[in-house]
Formats: structure tokens, sequence, C-alpha cells
């Protein structure tokens, strides 16, 4: 038989990290087409802070029903459900002023009078964009559990969620490179399409681990699976209700909401943050922000690999994840010094922000595994969604505060004290995450539901 044969979770994974690239491509051409739409449509920060949390909060109420939805349709229908939505919704950003204007004719009644059109039409589409992404991380994860053993999920998972650093890397480099010559409406067409491409290959490639690997690979994948409480016989859905009723699941909770809204600031402004204190273009962003998510990607592969450092010196699964999540935990702190030191170069933050966007690259990929550590699989993707629920309610709160504070101190002339205080609560974010989630499950409990 040969090697492919046996290494067939593999192509999965690409299919899933291919996936994950795709879905942050698309979800970064506003960020980057900030300073353009700004100055063409008269938005403020608070303007722009209202689009950025028309998509988390979307994206949160999403992901809730996103997890039970992929776990009743099984893996292959549902993502490919979401990808669907979601190019479409990238799409139609193009398109968003005369849609708002429609929304404003038919709904100006509720109070809508007051918010500019291209702010409406723009939170439309980013909510449409947001339904569908919101279906990229629950499938994910499931696939994952299915094609990988335990031991391997959170490598698998770092190298498919370095997928999300891809995107954030061509993005910078190819967005202002089409809007210089085709337009800002052109970049989220082309943008968008790229997932209609991906879905020929998810065709044709995925299925379920019974009808695409070989027997040797289905016993490795199957071989330190928990009998105590996988019952696969038992495929009657668990509801939330159950779910909430576990200490496990609100570690994840509250993991999530804690540290999920760091990783959306930097997404949605760190462009903004090199405008405002260093007065750079668009288009004189796209190296150092390549460079920034090309450290993240060295996190999240790294990350992933990380907890079996411990786990062949004998740690058990989830005593060695959280070993490597406390160290992870540590480095997002050098994010303190990014604004003491900006004064030397913007080299100087672009570094520091990397680490810690790297770190949370590397969280991210275990806090994600420790929820198919702990739950049947039966139950993942809905656990995962009520986690990325509360994740994008996190991102909401720290998109509105940041906007807030922003426009404030922009009004003293004092910009760069909005940057410092959101700095420090993102240095800070992951050690109290850590040390609530431990408290919650200090060491492994199998759940039978």
């Amino acid at each position: 038989m040969s090697q492919s044969k046996h290494n067939y979770r593999w192509t999965i994974c690409a299919l899933l990290f291919f996936a994950t690239t795709i879905n942050y491509l698309d979800r970064q051409v506003l960020s980057l087409l900030k300073p353009t739409l700004e100055e063409e449509f008269g938005w403020s920060n608070t303007d722009y802070a209202n689009i950025a949390a028309a998509f988390q909060f979307t994206y949160a109420i999403a992901l809730l029903f996103a997890g039970r939805f992929i776990d009743k349709i099984g893996t292959k229908k549902g993502y490919a459900y979401a990808i669907i939505l979601w190019s479409l919704g990238a799409i139609v950003h193009a398109w968003s002023v005369p849609i708002g204007e429609g929304l404003l004719s038919i709904l100006g009644w509720i109070g809508l009078a007051a918010v500019p059109v291209s702010v409406i039409g723009f939170m439309f589409s980013r909510a449409v964009l947001a339904v569908g992404e919101a279906g990229n991380f629950p499938a994910a994860i499931k696939a994952t559990a299915e094609y990988f053993p335990k031991k391997e999920r959170s490598f698998a998972t770092g190298i498919f969620n370095s997928g999300a650093n891809i995107g954030a890397v061509l993005a910078p480099l190819s967005v202002p490179w089409m809007e210089s010559i085709w337009g800002w409406k052109a970049a989220f067409i082309v943008i968008g399409a790229i997932g209609f491409l991906w879905l020929i290959f998810w065709y044709k490639y995925y299925d379920t681990p019974e009808l695409k690997l070989s027997k040797e690979e289905y016993s490795y994948v199957n071989s330190d699976v928990d009998t105590t409480i996988e019952n696969d016989t038992n495929t009657e859905r668990v509801s939330w209700s159950t779910l909430l009723k576990f200490k496990q699941t609100w570690s994840f909770i509250i993991g999530k909401f804690l540290t999920d809204g760091v990783w959306w600031f930097f997404l949605f402004w760190l462009p903004a943050f090199l405008k405002d204190q260093y007065g750079m273009t668009t288009r004189e962003m796209m190296v150092p922000l390549a460079l920034l998510y090309s450290i993240t990607m060295i996190g999240s592969v790294g990350g992933g690999w990380f907890p079996t450092y411990f786990i062949n010196r004998g740690a058990e699964v989830y005593s060695g994840r959280m070993k490597a999540m406390l160290t992870i935990a540590i480095f997002p702190l050098v994010v303190l010094l990014a604004q003491p030191f900006g004064y030397i170069s913007f080299w100087v933050p672009v570094f520091l922000i990397g680490v810690g966007t790297a770190a949370h690259a590397a969280w991210s990929a275990n806090i994600f595994t420790t929820v198919s550590d702990m739950f049947p699989k039966k139950a993942v993707a809905s656990v995962v969604g009520i986690g990325g629920m509360a994740g994008g309610i996190g991102g909401v709160i720290v998109t509105k505060i940041a906007g807030a504070l922003f426009d404030h101190y922009k009004a003293l002339d004092q910009i760069e004290t909005g940057y410092s205080i959101m700095f420090a609560f993102c240095a800070v974010a992951y050690l109290i995450a850590w040390f609530i989630m431990k408290s919650l499950v200090p060491k492994h409990e199998a759940i039978v539901i």
C-alpha cells in the first residue's frame, strides 16, 4: 500500500488549511480598504467600529447555530454551505451602497435615517459574510476530530489554523494592488470568488473517514479514542442546556470570551494603527503587515506542535496542553512594550505585536483542541459554536470600546493613549484566561453524554 494511503488525513488537513486561508482573506479586505473607504464615505472611527461590530455580533450568534447545524447535517455538506454563503457575502460588499439605500427606504422608520447609507450597506454585507464564516471553525474542528487521533489534533489544528495567517499575509499583498488597478469594488469581488474554486476540491476529496481511509490509517486515527465518552451507536443530538452543565464547556467559553477579542482587535485595527501613528498609506502597510502575519503563522504551527513536547515526556494529553498554553500565555506580555519603544521605528511595534499575534495563533490551536480532548465527536461542533459565540461577543465589546477610545483620544490629539490602553488588555488577557480555565478544569475528566 502506498505511503499516501497511510497519510490521507493530511489531505483533509490541507483542505481545511485552504478554506481557513480563504476565510481570512475575505474578512480582511475591509480593514485594508478602511483608509480608502473612510475617505470616500467620511466614516469616523465609531462608524468603522459599528461595521466591524456588525460582523462580530452576527458571527457570534451564527456560531452558536453553525455548530449545531454542522453536527446535524454532517461536516461535508455543512462546510460546503458555509463557504458558499460567505463567498457570496464577500462579493456583495461591492454593492453595499445601493444595498444601504434600499434598506434605508424600507427600514428607515426604525431609526436608520441617522446612520449613513454606506454604513448601513456595509453592516448588511458584513452580516451576510459573518453568517457563512461562522461555519468554518466548527466544521474544521469537527473534521479534525474525525480524521486525527487526539495526540495529533492540536498539530493538525495549528496547521489549518495557520491558514488564517496566510490569508492575513496574502490580503495586504493583493488587496491594495487590486484596488489601485481595478478599484475597491473589484477587490471584494475577486477575493470573494475564490471560495467557489475550493468547493471543487472539497467535494472531490472529502467524505467520512470510513470511506476515505485505509484500514490501517483508520485504526491509527481511532487508536486513542476514549471509549468512555465515544459511543458510535448513539447519534442523538446533545442539547445546549446539557452541554452548559459541564465545567469543561464553561472553561472553553471563558477562554474564548477573554482572548478572541484580542485577535479581532489586531485584525481590524492594525491598519488604522499604522495610519494614525505613522501616517502610512494602504500600500505602505503591505510589507509590515505581511511580515507580522508571517510571524503569526510560525506561532500557529509551532503552538500546535508544542503540547507533544510534554505528551512525549509522559504528560497526559490535557495536562500537556495546559502546560503549553501557560507558556504561550506569557508571550503576549511583550505587547506592553509596543508603545513605549514605538518611537524608534514602526518596525518595533510590528515585531512585538507579531509576537503577540503568534501567541494568539498558538493559543487558538490548543484551546480549540481542548474541546475534542474532552467531548464526544457528536458534540464537538456544538461546543465550539457555543464558545465561538462567546468569543464573538468578547470581540464586539473590544471593538466598540476601541472605537470609542480612539475617537475620544483623537479629539484630544492623544490617539497613542487609546492604543496604549488597548495593547495593555491584549497583553494580559491570556494569563487571566488560563488561570480561570485551570481553576474550572484542573485535570482531564471524561464526559459521557
